[in-house]
């Protein structure tokens, strides 16, 4: 069954109207007919609204609201990737995974080892694109929200955007190196430690890692390092992978 984005408004008691261009694409893309059955989420409440096409027109397709899924397909708590920028098309990978596992909003990060630097115009035209993705990954995934990306931030910005947050996890190779350092045993007692409905960060280093310096004002703003096992991860395996503990622990 196909998904798709509405604004809440244009959700009715009885009917759904979609528009923009996702009428093209039921029209002539993969060519709904009156009577096939869709899904619709509206972006904010995690529900699912089950649908039948009614009519297809140029510019909008109206559709029966048939019933709505209550529970949605949302995790019980919210969970924020703070990510180093990667090189290459690393970021739109990271983004269309980490959306199908159930992130609830990505913040790019520019941190010290950083290869990639983006300048205003450049970050304004890699934001659309990536938003681009989120939404489509949302939609194939059938998520009841589109996982935001945020604009591009330093470290120290996104320290401060993550204050409010309950639970800020840095996965750090150097993390035995660390003087209270608690291994894979002390990583699985805080993942199993997280309630639902507690917010969840996450920051990622780029390919050449944390610097030292972010660690120790990673720690000092209440962060707590954690390891992901012996082997060194590249940097868009290491989100999948807390997202995936995550997401095994929270459902």
């Amino acid at each position: 069954m196909f998904h798709f984005f509405v604004e809440p408004e244009q959700i009715n008691d009885k009917s759904v109207i979609i528009t923009g261009s996702d009428v093209n694409h039921i029209k002539n893309v993969i060519r709904l007919k009156p009577g096939d059955e869709i899904s619709i989420s509206n972006g904010m409440d995690g529900r699912d609204y089950r649908c039948a096409i009614e009519s297809i027109t140029d510019t909008e397709v109206l559709c029966e609201l048939r019933f709505i899924k209550e529970y949605g397909v949302e995790l019980s708590s919210k969970v924020y990737l703070f990510q180093g920028l990667p090189k290459g098309d690393k970021m739109e990978l990271i983004i269309q995974k980490m959306v199908e596992l159930g992130v609830y909003e990505i913040i790019p990060v520019a941190m010290k080892r950083c290869v990639v630097k983006l300048d205003d115009k450049k970050a304004k035209s890699k934001l659309q694109r990536w938003q681009g993705i989120s939404e489509a990954a949302a939609k194939q995934s059938k998520r009841g929200v589109v996982p935001q990306i945020t604009n591009v931030m330093s470290f120290k910005e996104a320290l401060e955007y993550a204050k409010g947050i309950d639970v800020k996890l840095v996965p750090y190779e150097m993390e035995d190196s660390l003087e209270d350092s608690k291994g894979m045993a002390g990583t699985r007692k805080i993942i199993e430690g997280i309630s639902a409905g507690q917010s969840v960060a996450v920051f990622i280093g780029p390919e050449g890692g944390f610097d030292e310096s972010e660690i120790q004002q990673a720690i000092d703003c209440g962060m707590k390092p954690v390891t992901l096992g012996r082997r060194i991860l590249r940097t868009e395996t290491a989100g999948m992978t807390v997202m995936a503990w995550l997401m095994y622990h929270l459902e």
